[in-house]
């Protein structure tokens, strides 16, 4: 496996990222996009990951009932608040919690994020933030004295935790090296594909089918991000030209009304026709919610792994608050 030096990416920041890793490569920070991971700090990840599914198993811990996490959401996102507190109550921590810091806060009457941000972790350990606007995480991170972990930021930006239990599920299934992948719709300001994208980046012989309508496409800034890394990839517009050959498929959902003609979106959806193309033993991933894209006849096919998906972001996010709250 290839560790990418995420540092020397286009448009990232060297000293930004180390920040967010800490002195110790192995220990991080805060978790503000996901080309601050390493591999080896992915597979210490994944490896905490399968000993949490051991610990809910027997009920949860009280080892961090001394500890405090705040849930600041700028931005409404109940699956991901709820897995977070979820993680947090099994750790045997506690939870401060808003869902609509926006409009409930001060910041409606003009106060920054980061003076938030400021007073915020004087009450607790570690802050997980939602906001929307690119680049709200990192400005939270660059002001906090505890960790930041970014739960989605504006439109187009990143969402870190989604692609780390994304790639958690594929991890549980089969190698990593060597997979074939198409990452399908909303590409764009798709928040959970691009950082599976600088994911998938950082292992051998990964191909990546960006499958979108031309006028959402994926950004220039991760194909060059790709190219930088000799990662293959290709775009598409026809889901039915790679749906044979890809080993798993990321189903994200597309907004009627960003495009131009609506009854091609059919051509991005996956069915039981679909189905019956698809490799026997690829997989279906969706960082869910779902709409038209993904039918419910799909839901009982063993290819489909988007609910085990979401029972995985449990015991990722679970993992990944102990190796920011151990100090030592």
């Amino acid at each position: 496996m290839k560790i990418s030096n995420s540092a020397s990416a286009k448009g990232a920041d060297p000293e930004r990222l180390q920040s967010d890793m800490g002195p110790d490569p192995m220990k991080l920070r805060h978790v503000v996009e996901s080309q601050q991971f390493t591999v080896p700090v992915l597979m210490e990840l994944f490896v905490r990951a399968r000993g949490m599914e051991r610990l809910v198993a027997r009920g949860g811990s009280l080892d961090y009932q001394n500890r405090i996490m705040a849930t600041v959401f700028y931005a409404p996102s109940t699956r991901t608040r709820f897995s977070f507190e979820a993680a947090m109550h099994r750790l045997g921590g506690h939870v401060l919690s808003t869902e609509q810091a926006q409009v409930f806060s001060s910041e409606i009457e003009g106060e920054q994020v980061e003076d938030s941000i400021r007073v915020i972790a004087s009450y607790c350990d570690l802050i997980v933030i939602r906001h929307h606007e690119e680049g709200g995480a990192q400005r939270a991170a660059q002001v906090s004295p505890v960790p930041v972990i970014n739960a989605g930021d504006g439109n187009g930006g990143q969402h870190p935790t989604q692609a780390l239990l994304d790639l958690y599920t594929i991890y549980r299934e089969r190698p990593l090296d060597g997979l074939s992948v198409a990452i399908i719709g909303e590409l764009d300001k798709g928040r959970t594909a691009r950082s599976l994208a600088y994911l998938l980046a950082k292992f051998e012989r990964v191909k990546i089918f960006f499958v979108s309508p031309p006028e959402l496409q994926m950004k220039p800034d991760i194909l060059e991000y790709l190219d930088e890394h000799d990662v293959r990839y290709e775009l598409e517009s026809d889901l039915d030209r790679v749906i044979r050959e890809v080993d798993v498929v990321y189903q994200t959902r597309v907004k009627p009304e960003r495009v131009h003609d609506v009854k091609a979106l059919k051509r991005f959806a996956i069915d039981s026709a679909v189905l019956q193309r698809m490799k026997p033993d690829a997989m279906i991933l969706h960082p869910l919610p779902r709409t038209v894209e993904l039918d419910k006849t799909v839901d009982d096919d063993p290819r489909a792994h988007y609910f085990r998906q979401a029972v995985n972001g449990l015991y990722v996010r679970m993992a990944l608050l102990t190796m920011l709250l151990d100090k030592d």
